[in-house]
């Protein structure tokens, strides 16, 4: 990465969003404490604030990082006697092996034992002892390096809500001493799970943010894309990790075409195809085709054979729907629901018609409160001619959402008819 050195601030922001989850996890191997982890981490960035406008930016700013957060997290071991059995367990040569030089080439600083530091650091963030909000708001914190401000930005909730989400969500790890470790083999299916879960969920509020001015918010997506590569480098041999990435990759490709200049939604099949990003359809299918070599048919590899479709259809009307029919038949079988039920509806209404979709739609309970169902309806309604039915339909979704482009796009829906 090159930053030029005149502006060390900007250097040690875009270093620290590059590297700060290493780091976290890096020193949270030495002192078994993914908030004290934080803390050291966080004095490091101190440091490097202070420093480095005055001596220089360093040749390698994520290993002086690195470097500087474990120096402190030894002199916090040795001053620390509840905490003295660690620096027992890390041995002699992770106490020598910093140099006091440390604008010295320590690149190795910053790649030993990391991946394992990394995946140890997300299994930890995504803990089922921890609220999935919980879970969430750490993971973001703690991998993507977002400060408080950004999470409460992107989720549109108060900073200190993330906050107190954040520090119960440490007090909780220290206080139940859950260990710095990838689970035993027996909980890793189940772990990882937890995982893919938190990853999706911030995903999806990127792509379709629930609040707010924004209908989506990009750098959600490519956060939880990040994290996905890079749950698949680790966990290779798992094909709902493959399927989660050709998922997000495959949509990811869309985001651009999604919105109009004046950032309203464009529906799938009214959006500029030739704006879609071939190279992020084919790392997607290149994962799909992983996920399939290991026998993928889980919920994760299936969402991302639907997305696939769409994104091998040319023009929406090579779109192959009863294959997407028959996906979503599937889908529903492992993963049954109501949400399910009405994204199959609008596949149902472009196979047998809308009638046919309309009464899917109509069988679905429990989603009154939830306006995709009053939209997909309208829709559904429009094309059968019931236009004084489909206005009522927009209407209720309009009044339910909480998302200022998607309502503005439902009300002029409603006028156009």
């Amino acid at each position: 990465m090159t930053v030029s050195p005149r502006d060390p601030r900007a250097v040690v922001e875009a270093v620290w969003r590059l590297e700060s989850g290493r780091i976290v996890a890096g020193v949270a191997r030495l002192v078994r404490d993914v908030g004290l982890a934080e803390d050291l981490a966080q004095d490091a960035l101190v440091a490097a604030l202070d420093e480095w406008p005055r001596r220089g930016v360093p040749p390698n700013p994520g290993a002086w990082l690195m470097l500087t957060a474990r120096h402190r997290a030894i002199d916090r071991l040795r001053r620390d006697d509840r905490l003295a059995d660690n620096l027992r367990l890390i041995g002699q040569d992770l106490r020598t092996r910093a140099s006091d030089d440390a604008f010295a080439g320590v690149d190795e600083v910053l790649t030993d034992g990391v991946d394992d530091d990394m995946l140890r650091l997300i299994f930890t963030a995504c803990h089922p002892a921890l609220t999935i909000e919980s879970q969430v708001a750490l993971t973001l914190r703690v991998l993507g390096g977002l400060s408080t401000e950004e999470i409460a930005r992107a989720y549109l909730i108060g900073e200190a809500t993330v906050a107190q989400r954040i520090s119960r969500a440490k007090r909780t790890l220290t206080e139940r001493r859950i260990g710095f470790e990838v689970p035993p083999a027996a909980e890793q299916e189940q772990r990882l799970a937890a995982v893919l879960r938190v990853v999706y969920l911030i995903y999806n509020e990127g792509y379709t943010a629930t609040s707010g001015e924004n209908w989506s918010r990009p750098e959600l997506c490519y956060e939880a894309l990040r994290l996905g590569r890079m749950l698949a480098g680790w966990a290779s041999n798992e094909p709902e990790v493959h399927g989660l990435v050709a998922l997000m990759e495959i949509q990811s490709s869309r985001l651009t075409a999604r919105v109009g200049p004046d950032g309203a939604p464009i529906a799938l099949l009214d959006q500029d195809r030739t704006q879609w990003d071939p190279l992020l359809i084919r790392r997607g299918f290149r994962a799909l085709l992983r996920a399939r070599d290991l026998d993928g048919r889980g919920p994760y590899v299936l969402q991302a054979a639907i997305a696939a479709c769409h994104a091998q259809a040319r023009r929406p009307g090579d779109t192959d729907w009863v294959q997407i029919v028959a996906l979503y038949d599937q889908l529903a079988l492992l993963t049954p629901g109501p949400v399910v039920q009405l994204n199959r509806a609008v596949a149902v209404s472009f196979v047998d018609g809308p009638a046919a979709g309309l009464r899917v739609v109509d069988d679905i309970t429990g989603l009154d409160g939830y306006h995709p169902l009053h939209s997909v309806r309208a829709d559904l309604l429009t094309r059968l001619g019931r236009l004084d039915e489909a206005r009522e339909q927009l209407q209720r979704a309009a009044a339910l959402t909480r998302n200022t482009q998607e309502q503005e796009a439902l009300l002029a829906r409603q006028s156009d008819l």
